[in-house]
């Protein structure tokens, strides 16, 4: 089974310069359309602006859906200070300072996008002392410095800078000689890179899957509504594609690929799960079990809308996720493995 890695990391390097943050997800996903549509898949977009691109199997009547979530962490303006500086909510998990010191751009309605730093108020030592500058970073005392000359709110308004503007982080992108991915936003652009290229295998090696298979690009899956109801009906079994956070306590490493056994959602469907790992052994693919603390993915967030599947979730391990990211490229090269011969098993 040889993918083109190559490949892979080009398309995740491409859609970690789209931004798309959770609401914010429209410009990327027209753009996979095009890349799925290339390859043959037909597709359909959802209501909801997330995208089903489906690949023809031999059994139709009993589809599997694979998920892969577009949106990602991001921030929002929510106020402009006297002083013109932004403060801004967070869009999906993350602490504050994981994008303290990063650079970003602000995306205006009408006068494109406003350059800017992510900083914490007390930050110079100079200034306020230590004690302040080791004091707890909040959304009363992080702030967004713009590279503009402005001094007061009327500056900023002037710049077309309002409240309700997406807010998104540089990804600093790096794919090292020793094979590992640096950059924010693994969680989840690993993901569409990882099912455009399983299409891309499965069409120009003419082979076809067991099953119909709908690969489904969500896009509010950070904020707890991915997929919702509105799964192919022919879907009997979901598995969706997201990172395994490794850490402390975590079976998860950032060389294999993890089957999810339970999050803070739900217990996964142990039929689809066993399965799984199942595939997993018979193929020798380098796999992990794990039990996530403060976790969700396309696919709990499915059952617990009311969706009527089976469900599973798969990813490579990450390191610092929610944070800026780093997985290796074995993680994901095995976990298109795992679903490469899913997708083939009968």
């Amino acid at each position: 089974m040889k993918f083109n890695l190559e490949n892979t990391i080009s398309k995740m390097k491409k859609y970690l310069d789209i931004p798309s943050p959770a609401g914010y997800t429209d410009i990327a996903v027209m753009e996979c359309k095009k890349d799925f549509e290339e390859l043959g898949l037909s597709c359909k977009v959802t209501k909801k602006g997330g995208l089903i691109a489906t690949l023809k199997g031999i059994d139709d009547e009993h589809q599997i859906t694979i998920s892969a979530h577009m949106d990602t962490l991001a921030a929002m303006v929510k106020e402009i200070t006297p002083d013109g500086r932004l403060k801004y909510h967070k869009i999906g998990g993350g602490c504050f300072a994981a994008i303290e010191g990063e650079n970003c751009h602000v995306i205006t309605r009408k006068n494109g996008e406003i350059r800017g730093t992510v900083t914490f108020k007390y930050s110079s030592t100079h200034t306020y002392g230590q004690v302040k500058a080791a004091s707890e970073r909040t959304a009363d005392n992080m702030l967004i410095r713009l590279d503009e000359k402005v001094f007061t709110k009327q500056d900023v308004l002037d710049l077309g800078i309002r409240v309700g503007d997406f807010v998104y982080m540089d990804t600093r992108f790096e794919y090292t000689e020793s094979g590992y991915i640096k950059t924010r936003y693994v969680d989840n652009k690993a993901a569409v890179a990882i099912v455009l290229e399983l299409a891309r295998y499965f069409k120009e090696n003419k082979i076809v899957p067991a099953h119909t298979t709908n690969f489904f690009i969500s896009t509010y899956e950070e904020v707890g509504h991915g997929i919702s109801k509105a799964l192919p009906e022919k879907t009997n079994e979901l598995v969706s594609i997201d990172v395994a956070p490794v850490g402390e306590g975590q079976t998860s490493n950032e060389y294999s690929v993890c089957i999810t056994a339970k999050d803070k959602l739900t217990v996964y469907d142990s039929y689809l799960r066993f399965k799984l790992e199942d595939i997993a052994e018979e193929h020798g693919i380098t796999y992990n079990v794990d039990v996530f603390n403060s976790y969700g993915s396309d696919s709990s967030q499915a059952a617990l809308w009311g969706e009527d599947v089976r469900f599973a979730n798969i990813g490579p391990g990450v390191d610092t996720s929610h944070h800026y990211e780093r997985t290796h490229i074995e993680a994901i090269e095995n976990t298109m493995c795992l679903l490469a011969n899913y997708m083939q098993t009968k």
